[in-house]
């Protein structure tokens, strides 16, 4: 009696993992389906671009709106990729970039920087025109001054020359509270700028050298962008924001304008087409979705090799 239990406890237990493959395997099915779909609606009209290669005479203008950061509408990889675009057609008789950025990480504004200038040095007959509307500040400037020109608003806010790093100390709320920190590290500055921990005194030095780098590089890029026509004022580059109005009595800009004011009178082609790549929604869906159905499909192939 007891052996008929035991099979059949056996058996529910088969059949019960039986379902759980088949039903496994339909979800992954379905997740599977769910990127392709994604990437043939990518493909079939749900692209990143906006225009479709123009043929007449044209100003192109891309937007660097919101934080400079990886993955997000004002990443290096959007704006190079629109810079791209917008050069590589020969009926753009110059580039407008649009700015409404405080700032954002200092590599992909680096990298922004660099890519405007190897853009210039191939493409010589094209202008680059930086039109600050309401903010260029920090890596918004940065890029901004890889620009022939820059144009602002008497109220726009320019500069920021700056380079900061933040956090918070928990040292004394942690004694008021009789809770003690403990971490264990390989490497004496593991845990450097950990919140919780006591600052050493050698690491601050470490980290402000740092910033201090990150700030010569940025200042050597907006000389190298601007030039003679900087004033030298030492607060220049002490982080500082001006109005439009005050940036231009230092050189940190050329003069006032708008896309379309600039488009007319600078760059002689009233007609602005917009180049600027947007992150799309099937893309990112794909990108999602993709790392977890290959491993949902590798693991499901592991399972059927096992049963």
């Amino acid at each position: 009696m007891d052996q008929e239990v035991v099979e059949k406890v056996l058996l529910a237990h088969v059949q019960e993992q039986r379902r759980a493959r088949r039903w496994g395997n339909f979800w992954r099915f379905i997740t599977f389906a769910f990127v392709l779909g994604a990437f043939w609606f990518s493909s079939m009209g749900g692209g990143t671009h906006m225009v479709a290669s123009p043929t007449m005479r044209h100003t192109a203008m891309i937007d660097l709106h919101g934080v400079i950061d990886f993955g997000s509408p004002a990443s290096a990889e959007l704006v190079s990729d629109s810079l791209r675009e917008a050069f590589k057609n020969s009926h753009a008789a110059g580039i407008i970039l649009r700015i409404n950025s405080p700032g954002g990480s200092p590599v992909q504004s680096g990298i922004v920087f660099d890519e405007i200038r190897r853009l210039k040095a191939e493409h010589k007959d094209k202008p680059v025109i930086a039109v600050v509307e309401d903010v260029a500040a920090s890596g918004g400037y940065y890029i901004a001054s890889a620009a022939d020109f820059i144009y602002v608003n008497q109220a726009s806010l320019v500069g920021s020359i700056g380079v900061r790093m933040d956090s918070f100390g928990f040292t004394e709320a942690l004694k008021k509270l009789g809770v003690e920190r403990r971490v264990l590290t390989a490497g004496e500055n593991k845990a450097m700028l950990d919140p919780f921990l006591p600052m050493d005194p050698k690491q601050r030095a470490a980290v402000q050298s740092m910033i201090n780098d990150v700030h010569g590089q940025f200042i050597a890029a907006v000389k190298q962008g601007r030039g003679d026509r900087l004033k030298p004022i030492p607060e220049l580059f002490s982080g500082m924001v001006w109005t439009g109005a005050k940036s231009i009595e230092l050189g940190l800009a050329d003069g006032l304008g708008t896309v379309d004011s600039v488009a007319r009178d600078v760059i002689k082609a009233e007609e602005v087409i917009d180049y600027t790549l947007q992150p799309n929604f099937a893309e990112r869906l794909a990108k999602r979705f993709g790392a977890a159905a290959g491993d949902a499909m590798f693991s499901a192939m592991m399972r059927w090799s096992v049963y």
